[in-house]
């Protein structure tokens, strides 16, 4: 016995235990549980202190742009709605930890938390506390573990479905001899048989049901496991009375089918969720651990995460390229349908950039890593669904504070049924049939599996289209979108504008305006400097002893006393050089000390798909508008052509933003579609920012979803995923309530009996989980 603070416990165990509660504000639960003792997890789990190691922290703790340590765990044990509220609640209630998102659908949590607040081995210990294990998440070890998981559950199922078959033997001799009549000492023996039969159906196979009620209880949650467990119970002991007494009618048969039927209907679940994760999965588990690289003149494996920017890469035929860089040897095809949904393959040859993820199909190529493999495509596309299937959109959650009370008013129903039916008057055996039918029949599960199977199934359809969701809950915001802003450069244009007329006003050196767009990333500089590139091969550059880049209007610079500036009207309406000059193409001016000099006319290829992708969005409903930072002519040039009724040109970052929030203060949800650094305040404003996967770095970190192949068809394909992902969602709700509204009040009434009730019970669930995977099949056949 060990004393403290007044309070006597059996064990250390208990008495952490106990401190749990009491630190959690749950200290209540002694109070309404005055006759029950409080034991530890009985499981002899690994030391923590092993999460704390800086070998731990290295390869699986991250620190997030707020400065918190960030990890992914899986949670073991967890097998309904009501484990990952458990574990939720309990993780929130921790100091330091910031954020617990656990996601239903293959048991990833994604843990934030301040380091120096709380140690991430006493966030384990909390877990372990309330009847789960975690570990680390590692794509094959999650996969050993599902394995682990299915084979458990095949061994109880094997156990229940032979025991069930031979009840059913047995059944037969009792069913027919309740009409023709049986004698009471040899229907004693057969409900022996079936008693001798249920117990491990309901013991063992059932075990998963009890424990995970207990640990519900034990947080002061009634849950689904609650549920099965209370009324396979009842009806056994009522069995076990009835056959001890020889009189009336036992009911082994039905305790047994209905742990039968809701663990099959549980594995058959697990079966679905994996299955709609697969897409997610696939390109994470295709990545190799070892590179071939060049060192020192021979060619070498090299780990992948070794390899640094400027490394030299050696890719054959048949290898997946894993890291970004340019060939420097060789020339192939290359298959990029895995990250942009795009079947054709894509030819390449020596200074063409190669993106990891990618497939060489007949390519032997050497190759430069841009960087390294932590900041590569691939590695951002699966840190990116990572995250994405974590967040929960509000629907969800909705969904989930419904699901948290479903189970608490089931047993109160049940409960006033079989008071009902009791004093109606009815037998004892029949009120209690009816009440465990009400109890089984209903299903909360298919509440909670309603938006995130459905959620998960749209991610992964993006993923393979080449667009990629940061968030779940940008499907849903997307799916009620009724304004489409679109920027014109890289958007609705291919963003590599040509020069097709030079008009020069005075002799210059062309090495001075050589120097000024090349030092630019601007789609306009670029067309520029290539132009002139092309005309002189072997122009050099200068170094410049001033040099300025004015956001949407120019560059500025300065050599000596010669001040240079390039760039927009505006630019030079800035610098009061003034100049008449009309053309319904996109100008670039260049002024010497005050002269403009030269003018170069550009004009941009409009993207394929664009004028479709117009008329779809007024079908949806949903109003286009282009911003651009253009001028008048060249905009209504473009919008025109492509069927874009509102435009705005001349627009600088600052006046993009501000028109997106004058479209929130006029109640519009607005999606910002753009690619550059000056589209960053917009697509930051934007309910969803929609970033091109060829834009700045920092344009993709803003955007909430990235289109990797930069095509209109896959903005289309964008909207088209949302909008069916929310719809399916919808039905999912739908049709989990009415299977409740329906099923519960007939139950009530008598007209269900508890074999029937888990039969259906695990068929509302397998619905909802099917519902949502028509999704993928709609779509294979598109």
């Amino acid at each position: 016995m060990i004393k403290d603070e007044n309070h006597y416990f059996c064990c250390t165990g208990c008495k952490g235990v106990f401190h749990l509660l009491k630190d959690e504000g749950l200290e209540s639960f002694y109070e309404k549980s005055k006759n029950t003792t409080l034991s530890p997890p009985s499981q002899n789990f690994e030391d923590s202190s092993s999460f704390n190691s800086q070998s731990f922290y290295d390869k699986f703790v991250k620190i997030n742009r707020d400065g918190f340590c960030e990890v992914s765990l899986i949670i073991e044990g967890i097998h309904c709605s009501a484990c990952v509220w458990l574990n939720e609640k309990v993780l929130h209630k921790m100091d330091g930890v910031i954020e617990a998102n656990i996601n239903f659908t293959n048991n990833k949590a994604t843990i934030v938390w301040a380091d120096d607040v709380v140690k991430l081995s006493a966030v384990i210990d909390t877990i372990r506390s309330i009847g789960y294990n975690a570990f680390a998440y590692d794509s094959l070890a999650q996969e050993t573990h599902a394995n682990r998981e299915r084979r458990a559950y095949y061994l109880k199922m094997a156990v229940a479905i032979f025991a069930s078959m031979n009840i059913m033997w047995i059944a037969v001799a009792q069913y027919a001899g309740y009409f023709s009549g049986i004698k009471q000492d040899v229907k004693t023996i057969l409900n022996i048989a079936e008693g001798i039969l249920a117990t491990p159906v309901l013991f063992y196979s059932g075990w998963v049901f009890f424990r995970g009620g207990y640990y519900g209880l034990k947080a002061k949650v009634i849950n689904m496991d609650l549920l099965v467990a209370t009324g396979a119970t009842l009806t056994y002991i009522y069995s076990l009375y009835i056959t001890v007494i020889q009189k009336g009618e036992a009911y082994f048969d039905s305790v047994s089918m209905i742990i039968t039927f809701v663990l099959i209907g549980k594995f058959l679940e697990i079966l679905s969720k994996k299955n709609a994760a697969d897409m997610l999965d696939k390109i994470a588990n295709s990545i190799p651990s070892e590179v071939k690289v060049v060192k020192n003149s021979k060619i070498v494996a090299c780990k992948l995460d070794d390899v640094q920017a400027g490394d030299i890469v050696v890719v054959a035929s048949g290898e997946r390229i894993l890291l970004d860089g340019e060939i420097i040897k060789g020339s192939g095809s290359f298959d990029e349908s895995n990250l942009t949904g795009e079947s054709e393959p894509v030819y390449k040859s020596e200074g063409m950039s190669v993106i990891s993820g990618t497939l060489s199909i007949d390519a032997d190529i050497h190759f430069r890593a841009a960087k390294d493999f932590k900041h590569s495509t691939l590695s951002n596309i699966v840190k990116l669904l990572e995250s994405a299937i974590n967040k929960k959109p509000k629907i969800q959650q909705m969904a989930n504070r419904l699901s948290e009370h479903f189970s608490s008013v089931i047993l109160t129903l049940s409960l006033l049924t079989f008071l009902a039916w009791f004093f109606w008057p009815h037998s004892f055996e029949t009120s209690l049939m009816v009440a465990v039918s009400v109890i089984i029949i209903a299903c909360p599960c298919a509440l909670a599996l309603a938006t995130p199977v459905a959620t998960l199934v749209g991610l992964g359809l993006g993923a393979s289209r080449g667009v990629l969701f940061k968030e779940a809950a940008g499907l849903e915001i997307m799916a009620k979108i009724d304004t489409l802003v679109l920027d014109k450069t890289g958007t609705i244009t291919v963003g590599k504008p040509e020069v097709i007329k030079e008009h020069i006003f005075e002799s210059f050196d062309k090495k001075l305006l050589y120097s000024l767009v090349k030092s630019s990333n601007h789609p306009v500089a670029k067309g520029v400097a290539k132009f002139i590139k092309e005309e002189n091969e072997n122009i050099a550059d200068t170094v410049f002893d001033e040099f300025t880049q004015i956001p949407a209007q120019g560059i500025r610079a300065k050599l000596r006393d010669i001040e240079l500036l390039g760039g927009n009207k505006k630019l030079l309406d800035e610098y009061g050089v003034r100049i008449d000059f009309f053309s319904q193409e996109t100008l670039f001016y260049f002024v010497v000390n005050q002269r403009v000099v030269a003018i170069y006319e550009l004009e941009d290829k409009i993207k394929d798909g664009i004028k479709e992708l117009a008329k779809t969005m007024k079908k949806m409903n949903i109003d286009v508008v282009m911003l651009t930072g253009d001028n008048e002519s060249a905009a209504r040039k473009v919008a025109l052509k492509v069927g874009i009724e509102n435009v705005l040109y001349e627009q600088t970052p600052q006046s993009k933003a501000e028109y997106i929030n004058e479209l929130h203060s006029e109640s519009k949800s607005v999606v910002m579609v753009g690619d550059g650094v000056n589209d960053i305040l917009a697509l930051a404003s934007a309910d969803i920012g929609i970033v091109m996967g060829s834009g700045s770095d920092i344009a993709v970190e803003v955007g909430d979803v990235v289109l990797l192949n930069n095509s209109i068809k896959s903005l289309e394909d964008a909207f088209k995923i949302s909008s069916t992902t929310f719809s399916l969602i919808k039905q999912n709700l739908l049709i989990s309530l009415a299977y409740n509204a329906l099923t519960i009040p007939l139950a009530m009434a008598g007209y269900v009996i508890p074999l029937v009730a888990a039969i259906s019970m695990s068929t509302s669930s397998l619905l909802v989980v099917g519902n949502s995977m028509r999704i993928r099949h709609k779509w294979n056949k598109d």
